[in-house]
């Protein structure tokens, strides 16, 4: 992994998050328009439920993300001696 890697894997995460609340944000207003218990409205419903699912795993992701940052750092600064 080199420093230029890691603007890469931040990038790609804040991507992700504003991917998944635009997604969000789109399946909630096409739910609003649905008649309730119709295959719509039960297909935008498990959406909303796995977006969701992946939304809980955003600080795990940020802490990963925040590691990789650091180790990356350290090694970078650790090798160049």
């Amino acid at each position: 992994m080199r420093l230029g890697d890691l603007s890469g894997i931040a990038i790609t995460f804040v991507v992700l998050a504003v991917t998944l609340s635009v997604g969000s944000t789109i399946l909630d207003s096409i739910q609003e328009g649905n008649v309730a218990a119709s295959y719509a409205a039960n297909a935008t419903t498990e959406g909303l439920m796995s977006l969701s699912t992946l939304a809980d795993w955003l600080p795990t992701l940020a802490t990963i993300v925040a590691a990789a940052v650091v180790i990356g750092v350290i090694s970078f600064f650790y090798t160049r001696t």
